[in-house]
């Protein structure tokens, strides 16, 4: 049977290499783009495979049996991993988030947190080293994550009723086991576990509140994302998008809550707490309050490609450089050099022009890069 070509493809191999600058420089611990956004984290993609088929993440029409995923030749060894990691350090970077796909399908994945929890910042200082996943294989992980050197874990959940956890993960896979992983993770250390909820109008909004109701008052930070129209493959409509406030409207009907302030400059999640003491709640609210502005994050694929946005169109191959022997200084500089040009900002304009922007601008599947 002849493979699916669709757009996600193109993105994953047409990627510019980026120029060397003829002036080579040293990582001096800031650099800044055309906005003043200085480089602070780095998102890791270490797979493109994921054993759910979410709707608004990677729908079964089009990641199905046939989708050619990368080849085991293609993907970033763990070595080639922390050099670049190590690069970006020096730059800045004090927070790296590994992500897939669903990282934990990536074998020996304990062996590159140790690898990475060993980088230290121009200051001395350890990296805050977290992961996100969907759960699924997390019970049975934890406790080597937390060994190797993770720090904390981000999981994936939008609903506790199992029948829309099921038709959401589209693989029958039971909600049980999930809370599970959240229960174990955060026995072992790995917390606070952050629990991230995609809200999509119609499918499971209904569960905004017993979710809130679910993690009041545990160790667990529940936050709530706004359906995104990342990539090609959701079917994005701005109609099936709950505000987050509206979300907040609907938590605090029942159990009140009030606004308390970010934690550090770039925080992605708009902070409440409940008024009775019974912990927090988050709202990503990247569709109806960008917070392009504050942003400070760069991308790396499974196969080495640099992204400067979620939502952007192309990649920078700088595995090239890396496998084409070029030195740490030359890809450091690139690398710097890249930043410096960025002036992305696609939530903020499409917040302008929702609808027309959002199905004109052809861009990466959160799949390939990390959420």
């Amino acid at each position: 049977m002849t493979a699916k070509v669709i757009p996600v493809a193109d993105h994953r191999y047409l990627n510019a290499v980026p120029p060397i600058p003829p002036t080579l420089e040293t990582a001096s611990g800031l650099v800044t783009d055309t906005l003043a956004r200085p480089l602070r984290d780095l998102r890791i993609s270490v797979t493109d495979r994921c054993n759910f088929r979410c709707v608004y993440c990677m729908p079964k029409e089009t990641f199905d049996k046939d989708y050619a995923f990368l080849p085991q030749t293609s993907l970033l060894s763990f070595e080639e991993i922390t050099r670049f990691a190590k690069l970006f350090v020096a730059h800045g970077v004090e927070k790296i988030r590994l992500t897939g796909g669903e990282p934990l399908l990536r074998k020996h994945i304990e062996k590159l947190i140790g690898m990475l929890s060993g980088l230290k910042t121009p200051g001395g200082r350890t990296l805050d080293l977290t992961l996100t996943t969907n759960g699924s294989l997390l019970a049975r992980k934890a406790q080597a994550l937390k060994d190797a050197g993770l720090k904390r874990v981000t999981v994936s959940l939008d609903s506790l009723d199992d029948a829309i956890f099921k038709r959401m993960n589209d693989v029958d896979f039971p909600v049980a086991e999930v809370l599970h992983g959240i229960e174990v993770a955060h026995k072992v250390g790995l917390g606070p576990v952050k629990i991230n909820m995609v809200v999509k109008g119609g499918m499971n909004d209904r569960e905004i509140v017993p979710m809130a109701r679910h993690f009041k008052g545990s160790p667990a930070i529940l936050r709530f994302i706004e359906y995104m129209d990342v990539g090609a493959s959701n079917g994005w409509k701005m109609d099936e998008v709950i505000p987050s406030s509206e979300v907040v409207r609907r938590i605090h009907a029942e159990m009140p809550l009030e606004e308390i302030a970010p934690n550090y400059p770039g925080e992605t999640a708009g902070r409440w707490r409940y008024a009775d003491g019974g912990g927090e709640v988050g709202m990503i609210s990247s569709v109806t309050q960008a917070f392009c502005r504050d942003c400070t994050r760069m991308r790396l694929s499974t196969e080495g490609k640099l992204y400067t946005c979620l939502f952007a169109a192309g990649g920078h191959d700088v595995r090239a450089l890396m496998r084409e022997g070029r030195t740490d200084e030359e890809i450091s500089t690139a690398i710097a050099h890249l930043w410096r040009a960025r002036g992305d900002r696609y939530s903020e304009l499409r917040t302008v022009d929702t609808g027309g922007l959002a199905q004109a601008v052809k861009k990466v599947e959160m799949s390939y890069i990390g959420g």
